[in-house]
Formats: C-alpha cells, structure tokens, sequence
C-alpha cells in the first residue's frame, strides 16, 4: 500500500508520532505478553507515560496537561492500536479527564488533572452495573446525602482500568424520583476508601491485559464536594455531552488496528509460500487484501474527517455513532480476513492478527453497542 498521510498531520505532529513510537515499541511491546498473564499493566508504565507528557496531551498546561489537542491523542491511539496493545487503557483515562475540565469546578480541575496528567492517578468511568449496561437510566447504585458526605452502596461491572483505578467517574443515583434528572456523576479517589472493594478480574475472551473488573460499594462515605460540577442532577447531561468524545476514540482506535492488521498480513503473505509460490501470488489471497485495504482507506478518510470536526468544535453525536458502529463492524470484518489469510497461524496468540480478532470483538459492544448508535443515528431522521 502506498503510505498516507492524514490532512491533520503536521511536521511537529510527525515527530511528536516518532517519539510516541520509540516509547511503545521499548517500554509497551516488550511487556505485552506478561501483561496480558498478569491482566493489568501496573501502575510503573503509566506513571512514565506521564513523565513523557503522553497522558492527557489534550488539556490545557495549566491543569497540568501537555496543553495540546485531539490529534495528539490520536497518535497514540493509533501507535498502541497497530501494535495490538489493548490492555493501556488511555481511552478511558482521557475521557474521565476530560469529564472533570468540561464539567468540573476550578477546584476540582486543578486537584485531579495534574495527577491524572502524570499518571500518579489512573482515571475511569464506571457507568455499567449488572443489571444496566447501554440504558443508563436503569442504574441503581445510590448516593444519598448525609450533611457533608454522600454514602455509597452498590456496584459496577465491566470497568476498563478497574484494578489500577485511583480515580473514579462514578454514575449514581443522588435523587431515584426524579428518572434521568436524578443522575449525578461523583469523582471518587479510591486509595484506602473504606467500603469499596475490586473484585477479581473478569474472565474475557480478549483485551487480556486491561484490568477490566467488578466494583462494590458497601456504604462508601465521600466528602460531598466530590460532586462533578458542584450540582447535583446533573449526570446524565454530562454523559451525554462527552460521548461524541468518548464514541470517537473508538473509531479511531479501531481503524488503527484495521491498518496494523492489514500490514501484518501483507508481511506474512510475501514471505509464507504454498505450492511454490508466495501467498500473495494467489488471486484469492490478492483480492481479499485489496477488499481489506480499500475498507481500511475509507474508515481512515471518514474518521480523520470526524478528528477534523473535533478540532473545529463541530462533531456532533449522531456522526460520532455512525463513527462507532461503522468502524467497530469493519474493524471485526477486516480483521476477520485476516487471520483467514494467515492460515492456521491466524488462530494462533502468538501472531499479533488472533490477538486483535479477539481484542476487537467488545470494541461493538462498549462505548454504546452498536445497535444503539443505530438507534441515535435513525432519530435523527
């Protein structure tokens, strides 16, 4: 495939990608297969991500972010994603960090993001619980207020970064008369929280290495003043106002691990031969990785358009869902592909192809399933 380069791309971007490379191909890779026996990363890799000005590379300096924008997020999703690294979960962290600069107090902005920036605090959201997963509404983890505190009980389940987790954006219900106005978001620091407990982490068929876990809250007690925004009923209007964001990243992500996978693939063809010849001299072989470059393309051209519309204030939530659904399904038929054209390889772990098929099966369920974003994208009609 001919080399291209995004319209979002610039000198500075490009040497900003250099060094996001270096940091993943020496300090990530290497580590990729314990990480994914152990299920999580640690804490150490994200602390030096920090250090480098790799987290949180959107918000402002004086929050102590890199005082950068969406695209330089963008490159290192995109350099963790062609390498298959799934188990670094910056996503989520920046979408937390985010919720607390778009809705947070001065306060609260200048307490929690230089320490998300640094990766001394791992950021996540914990929005699903057993019984509520795309339908928020129906969450039942409660936060009652008692003078100065609000009590905690209840649960969540399938939270990215869960077991690193120091810092939390939690979903509950402060008010359960009043259905969606009802809803509030509490930023909850979880090092010798009294109460709260991680459960063991999730069997998955995939992302191996994410600390994806269950968490309990038995009677939590928080400083009020942990309240995101200072009001309560808030919530859901805050959640709604970042999934455009979050819905994004997802579709990036994913068209990062199309072209990773493509790549992978045009190597193992050239160089793997059958009935003396190289499997790239078959016309199937030929065909289907034109049909999986093509679709790759394509992703590509819509998703640097949706990170052109961020940068201009101008992505709206019924193009980040066509974003998601549309990126997430080509990502699984691509990827498909090619672990057929790897052959029995293809179903192998050690081959970064059967890694990604199995990371990338969740990536149409979280963040909103796929159907959902139909949905969104139909009442707009």
């Amino acid at each position: 495939m001919t080399d291209f380069v995004s319209p979002w791309m610039n000198d500075d971007l490009a040497m900003y990608r250099q060094t996001v490379a270096r940091f993943v191909e020496s300090e990530m890779l290497p580590q990729d297969a314990r990480w994914r026996q152990q299920h999580n990363v640690g804490h150490e890799i994200w602390r030096r991500a920090g250090a480098l000005g790799l987290l949180c590379a959107d918000v402002p300096a004086e929050y102590g972010g890199a005082g950068g924008d969406f695209r330089h997020e963008v490159v290192f999703y995109e350099e963790l994603g062609r390498r298959g690294i799934s188990g670094f979960g910056q996503g989520v962290h920046s979408i937390a960090a985010h919720y607390v600069l778009n809705h947070g107090t001065e306060a609260q902005k200048r307490r929690y993001l230089p320490r998300l920036a640094s990766g001394e605090l791992v950021g996540a959201i914990a929005m699903t619980e057993p019984g509520a997963g795309s339908d928020l509404q129906g969450i039942r983890t409660r936060a009652e207020r008692s003078g100065d505190e609000y009590i905690i009980k209840g649960s969540k389940i399938f939270i990215t970064n869960g077991y690193l987790a120091g810092l939390l954006l939690l979903v509950v219900k402060t008010d359960v008369t009043l259905g969606a106005k009802g809803t509030s978001l509490l930023i909850v620091e979880t090092k010798d929280l009294a109460g709260y407990r991680v459960g063991p982490f999730l069997d998955k068929i995939g992302q191996h290495a994410q600390d994806t876990s269950e968490l309990f809250f038995d009677g939590v007690r928080v400083p009020a003043d942990c309240l995101l925004g200072g009001e309560a009923g808030r919530g859901f209007a805050q959640l709604m106002g970042d999934l455009p964001y979050e819905r994004l990243i997802v579709a990036v992500q994913a068209v990062a691990a199309m072209e990773g996978a493509v790549a992978a693939t045009v190597g193992y063809v050239k160089a793997r031969t059958a009935f003396g010849k190289s499997l790239l001299e078959f016309q199937n072989t030929r065909f289907k990785l034109a049909e999986a470059a093509t679709i790759t393309r394509v992703a590509r051209a819509f998703i640097d358009r949706c990170i052109l519309e961020v940068l201009d204030g101008r992505l709206d939530d019924v193009t980040a869902s066509m974003a998601k659904w549309w990126a997430t399904d080509m990502q699984h038929r691509v990827l498909d592909e090619c672990v057929q054209l790897h052959g029995g390889y293809g179903y192998m772990s050690e081959y970064l192809v059967a890694r990604m098929y199995a990371d990338a099966r969740v990536t149409r369920i979280y963040g909103g399933a796929n159907e959902i974003m139909k949905e969104l994208i139909a009442r707009s009609f």
